[in-house]
């Protein structure tokens, strides 16, 4: 931490601290309706969840149609999730028992260019009235909870096409009316909102910054969360963090300052997480030996890059994983299976560790779960470790297929979506 935000960390940790305890509610034991779950910080509700486990004694596992990265969402015990199923994008429903319900297909699947992408990056979300989609296709539309489409538009149809190097993993975030949608990549990048209830558009507000090379690239997903009251949503990517007015779009504050070297190829891969009132915020690039992190105060106005930084690092980040955060901590998890376990309000470590190294990375966000940490390396090997003054590796289970999706964890059960197969996992 620079000598310059010291004191702005030490006057804002206390406060912090107990805005945390306050701000969230108590989980939904059984649902997790959207990626990184009910409070979109990668942590389940209390409760007992499985630490070993033989990937051939799981309580069952449903055969997929074809490989897809997005993570699975859960509403009232039925489980939904995105794959391509004979070459075309597709919504899948299951049961609480791993029986599908009902599969509906869209348009013809774009594959993903990179060994671990899909078109079908982006994860579900739900408010309990529909499901809503996106894909790399530029398809987003709204389900029925029976797999009736409610409606679908084109992106790539109405606004171009996506630009970014990559497979976009941007999963559609909800707000009170509307789905919302961001398209960050070189060129015109956008947030836009759609009407929950019929598509149409309700608000589109640029977002475009001059970057370096492929600094314009972001595949991040925007946070919601509350700004004095108001429904707002936290955006990551061209080096800038910026809150917008969930009702218009208008922006509310920007924070820049997170490359001031101007250093090429820092894309946003990693989203945020929100602790209280304080986003950590992971930058730069962990797999070239330029890691940074960020905390910052979600309280501003207008240019908030000189009064809102509390603390920042130079010495941890992820490239890929998106922290998880619990109990005023964060866990970094580089791509590598090396952690930190941050404290939010001062940015101090206060532990760090390492998963067994292995041929491949962990492309996977990380699930914190009764004070355990669950991480899936791209080969299919989950590690189960317990997190509390240190770290300590209780298990590594190979399930036998590839993992790029993060496991969720409800009802004490772990989800874990594997290129093949769909696994629930629960205590014998």
């Amino acid at each position: 931490m620079t000598t310059g935000t010291l004191f702005l960390a030490l006057t804002w940790a206390l406060s912090a601290a107990r805005l945390y305890a306050g701000l969230k509610g108590p989980a939904d034991d059984g649902n997790w309706p959207r990626w990184r779950g009910p409070h979109d910080d990668g942590a389940a509700a209390p409760g007992t969840y499985p630490v070993r486990w033989e990937p051939e004694k799981v309580l069952w596992k449903a055969e997929l149609p074809g490989k897809g990265c997005s993570t699975p969402i859960v509403w009232d015990r039925r489980i939904y999730l995105t794959a391509p199923a004979g070459g075309l994008d597709a919504v899948l429903a299951f049961d609480a028992s791993g029986n599908r319900l009902w599969q509906t297909t869209f348009g013809p699947e774009i594959p993903g260019k990179h060994r671990n992408g899909s078109g079908s990056n982006p994860s579900p979300a739900t408010d309990g009235s529909a499901v809503f989609v996106a894909f790399k296709s530029g398809t987003l539309a709204a389900l029925e909870l029976d797999g009736k489409v409610r409606w679908r538009i084109d992106l790539v149809e109405r606004f171009g096409r996506d630009n970014r190097y990559w497979d976009g993993g941007t999963s559609p975030v909800l707000a009170a009316q509307c789905v919302v949608m961001a398209r960050m990549h070189e060129g015109d990048s956008w947030l836009a909102a759609f009407e929950k209830a019929t598509g149409r558009m309700r608000w589109k507000v640029p977002r475009t910054y001059e970057t370096p090379q492929e600094g314009d690239q972001a595949y991040t997903t925007p946070i919601p969360f509350s700004h004095r009251g108001k429904d707002a949503l936290l955006v990551w990517g061209a080096h800038h963090l910026t809150a917008h007015d969930a009702e218009d779009g208008g922006l509310l504050w920007s924070c820049g300052g997170f490359n001031p070297q101007s250093r090429p190829f820092w894309p946003a891969v990693a989203s945020p997480v929100i602790a209280g009132e304080i986003a950590v915020v992971p930058c730069g690039r962990t797999d070239r030996g330029q890691p940074r992190l960020h905390g910052i105060n979600l309280g501003g106005s207008g240019d908030a890059t000189a009064t809102h930084r509390i603390w920042q690092r130079e010495d941890t980040g992820s490239f890929v994983p998106t922290p998880a955060a619990c109990g005023g901590r964060a866990y970094i998890l580089r791509d590598q299976g090396d952690i930190d376990c941050v404290d939010v309000a001062t940015g101090k470590i206060l532990w760090s560790g390492r998963l067994s190294r292995g041929k491949g990375n962990f492309y996977a966000s990380p699930l914190v779960a009764a004070g355990h940490l669950y991480a899936a390396r791209e080969d299919g090997v989950i590690f189960v470790a317990r997190v509390k003054d240190a770290i300590e590796v209780l298990a590594e289970i190979d399930m036998g297929e590839r993992v790029i999706a993060s496991p969720i964890a409800v009802s004490g059960r772990l989800l874990i979506r594997g290129e093949r197969h769909l696994f629930c996992v629960a205590e014998p």
